[in-house]
């Protein structure tokens, strides 16, 4: 028996095949089945016909986080590079360190992924980020702390080589440590200020990234590596990004540089209303309308008279635009408006 003969139209089916059917539940019956797997070890049935067997497949979450709803790294960006000279004068004045910082674009990654980029130890600091949503974290490699401990004591700025991984920092590298991420809390508040005011709280330190936990290993966050240039070391700055989220469209705006004043900005108006004022316009006074037929008008002559209806108020309307309705009259032997009233645009 081949196994084409197993096979039957559903317009075919019976009273009694569906209520078979209904009956166990299945399609195909013992037999058919075993046919179909005979037939198809046989060789005598194609098994790959109908489905695109090579199709690749990419895991999707419904529940997991979309990264392109909104948030603007690139506004970002521009916070840390004006965030970046404000970090240098404090670690200048307070440190007596020239840190040469350069900020790596900001990037949308998954926690996971960031925490593999990293290893202990390191000093991993929490923060809360007022008003912003949850937690961050700020993450300083021991070699910019040593290199500005030996700043501070008079030496050369050196560095130090890689530490074992459970190697706690003692008080004084603890001490420098908290003087950095004070300066680094000064900086990013004034840096965000044009933007929007925030402020830091401390929450907890670590050695161990892993005991940080600001998000799920799949929950995407804002990265941003600074780096330091020779053997200074670095450290990231990682916020949620569900904590920037609701800020899309502050950060779509751009930021603004700040750097102006009240006296300045009034000078720039008053500067700009002048140049304004000087621009010339042309204005036009509307009294009336009159409608006539294409034919009337080819048949005018020179000298005939057309009478139209006034208007109540001339309209007076300035590059297009109706700006006044006005009175129309005579003064000093030529003819002159008198402004009644402004117009709303559109009117």
């Amino acid at each position: 028996m081949e196994a084409s003969s197993r096979f039957t139209s559903p317009n075919s089916w019976s009273s009694k095949d569906a209520q078979a059917m209904s009956e166990d539940g299945q399609l195909l019956s013992d037999e058919e089945r075993a046919a179909l797997a005979e037939a198809v070890a046989s060789g005598d049935m194609a098994s790959d016909t109908g489905l695109n067997l090579r199709a690749e497949v990419r895991r999707h979450d419904l529940t997991a986080e979309d990264s392109s709803l909104g948030v603007n790294v690139s506004s970002i960006d521009m916070i840390n590079e004006r965030f970046i000279r404000l970090f240098r004068l404090g670690m200048l004045e307070s440190l007596r360190t020239s840190t040469k910082v350069n900020p790596m674009s900001a990037r949308i990654v998954r926690f996971g992924e960031y925490l593999e980029t990293v290893k202990p130890p390191l000093s991993v600091n929490t923060v809360r980020v007022n008003p912003l949503r949850g937690q961050s974290i700020v993450v300083i490699e021991p070699s910019l702390i040593f290199t500005a401990l030996d700043n501070f004591f008079g030496g050369m700025g050196r560095g130090v080589a890689d530490l074992p991984a459970g190697r706690l920092f003692t008080p004084t590298e603890t001490r420098i440590a908290n003087v950095i991420l004070d300066i680094i809390f000064a900086s990013l508040k004034e840096a965000w200020s044009p933007l929007l005011g925030i402020d830091f709280e401390h929450m907890s330190s670590e050695i161990n990234p892993q005991f940080a936990q600001i998000a799920d290993e799949d929950d995407l966050v804002v990265w941003t590596r600074f780096e330091s240039e020779g053997e200074e070391g670095g450290w990231d700055l990682v916020y949620p990004y569900a904590s920037l989220k609701p800020l899309r469209e502050l950060l779509r705006s751009r930021v603004q540089t700040g750097d102006g004043d009240e006296a300045s900005d009034a000078q720039w108006r008053s500067e700009l209303k002048e140049a304004a004022e000087d621009a010339p316009l042309e204005l036009r006074v509307h009294i009336g309308e009159l409608e006539i037929t294409v034919d009337h008008l080819k048949r005018l002559k020179t000298g005939e008279t057309l009478w139209f209806e006034r208007f109540d108020y001339a309209r007076v309307i300035a590059q297009g635009i109706p700006c006044f309705d006005a009175e129309l009259g005579e003064r000093g032997g030529q003819v002159a408006i008198s402004i009644s009233q402004a117009l709303e645009p559109g009117q």
